[in-house]
Order: structure tokens, then C-alpha cells, then sequence
């Protein structure tokens, strides 16, 4: 985990392929949220299955419960976490971007070792935060997986694979959302069609504003 990883910490912060590096909304989160660390993993370039449950396992041990804010790749490891018996350490996850593993594979030949898509439903609340032109995942594959893991979803438009290169740096919006999470969980009721949809609407008008806001300081 982060340098951090001695302090109590409540949300686990699951990177994807190459580790969400500087400048990635991931980064900024553990830096903005003192209890919230990233989990590290041994090799970033070459993920292999085992090896990144076995590190997610054994912060789940050290922890008290967590928030899992999990994009990409780190969707799909914590969605194997579906037969674990530490999945009741995972209070909720925040699955930004989940990448489809066959898509992610083309694109980057020989490098995973991560199983088959994971179809199990997750025995923790999750919302899914999808994008309507993810080069990872087409949106009608992202649909069907939700209904596969039980998962509440919202697209934010088009927002690439919510990623730096698609513009996603510091992302506030984000936190919102676990925030929605949470508080849905606490009152131990769904988050809502209509709700998720108003969601949606103020969270991709956030992203414009924030867009013309870096171009402008360009």
C-alpha cells in the first residue's frame, strides 16, 4: 500500500494497468483524503490475477472495513472478490471505468494474466460509473456486467475511460459520488433509477465546467 498504510484507513484505492501514475484522479483522491491509501502492487505492467488479489486480500485482512474506489482493471479485481471470505470487509466499491478484458487484452497483447471476465454477483453495494465511448469497455458490454454483478450504474456522458488522457486529473466529482454510495448503504436502500439520472445530469455538467476551465487556463 502507500506510505500511509500504518495509519487506520477507510477507503482502498484500486488502481488499474501501469498503476494510475501522477496526474491521475486516483492519486489526487489519496492525497486529498487522509483515509484513503492506494494499494500497490508488485508489477503494474504485467498484472497477474493471483498476485493482485493476494495484495488485496491482505489489506482487507489488516483493515476494520473499507470503501473499495476501484477504475479499470482494479474493477475487475475487485469484482473477484465475489467467493472471497473477506468480502464482507468491503463495505462498498466505487467501480469507475471497469475495463472488458477481451477489449483491454487487444489492446495490450501479452500482457494480462487476469482469468475470464468475472460474471458472479458481488455480495458488497456497488455503484458503477461508466462512460459512453470507453475504448475499454463498449457501454452495452458495461450494461450487461452491472446486471452480472448486481450493480447500480451511471454514465457520465462521454467521458473516454475517465482516465488523464481523456482529461480526468483532480476529480471532485468522484468523491460525490462514494458519498452517494455511502449514504445509500447507511439507509440500507437503493440508490434509485431517478436519483441516479439526476446524479448523472449535475455530475457530467461538473466535468464540462471543469473542462472549460482548463482550457481556458491553457
Amino acid at each position: 500500500m502507500s506510505d500511509r498504510s500504518t495509519l487506520p484507513f477507510e477507503t482502498l484505492i484500486l488502481p488499474g494497468l501501469n498503476g494510475s501514475g501522477e496526474g491521475h484522479w486516483q492519486r489526487y483522491w489519496a492525497f486529498d483524503d487522509p483515509k484513503a491509501v492506494v494499494l500497490e502492487q508488485a508489477n503494474w505492467s504485467c498484472p497477474d490475477l493471483n498476485d493482485w488479489r493476494s495484495g488485496l486480500e491482505q489489506a482487507l485482512r489488516a483493515s476494520n472495513g473499507v470503501w473499495l474506489v476501484a477504475h479499470s482493471l482494479g474493477c475487475i479485481l475487485a469484482a473477484n472478490l465475489a467467493s472471497s471470505p473477506l468480502a464482507d470487509k468491503v463495505r462498498g466499491a466505487l467501480l469507475v471505468a471497469p475495463c472488458d478484458l477481451e477489449t483491454t487484452e487487444r489492446l495490450h497483447p501479452c500482457v494480462l494474466n487476469f482469468g475470464r471476465m468475472p460474471k458472479q454477483s458481488l455480495p458488497f453495494p456497488s455503484l458503477i460509473v461508466g462512460s459512453l465511448n470507453d475504448p475499454y469497455m463498449p457501454f452495452g458490454n458495461l450494461q450487461r456486467v452491472a446486471g452480472h454483478w448486481g450493480s447500480d450504474l451511471i454514465d457520465i456522458g462521454e467521458a473516454g475511460h475517465i482516465n488523464v488522457a481523456s482529461g480526468f486529473g483532480r476529480w471532485t466529482a468522484g468523491y460525490a459520488l462514494l458519498n452517494v454510495l455511502e449514504n445509500a448503504v447507511f439507509r440500507r436502500s437503493g440508490i434509485g433509477t431517478s436519483r441516479l439520472d439526476s446524479i448523472a445530469y449535475r455530475v457530467e455538467r461538473s466535468e464540462m465546467v471543469q473542462s472549460q476551465k482548463q482550457k481556458a487556463s491553457q
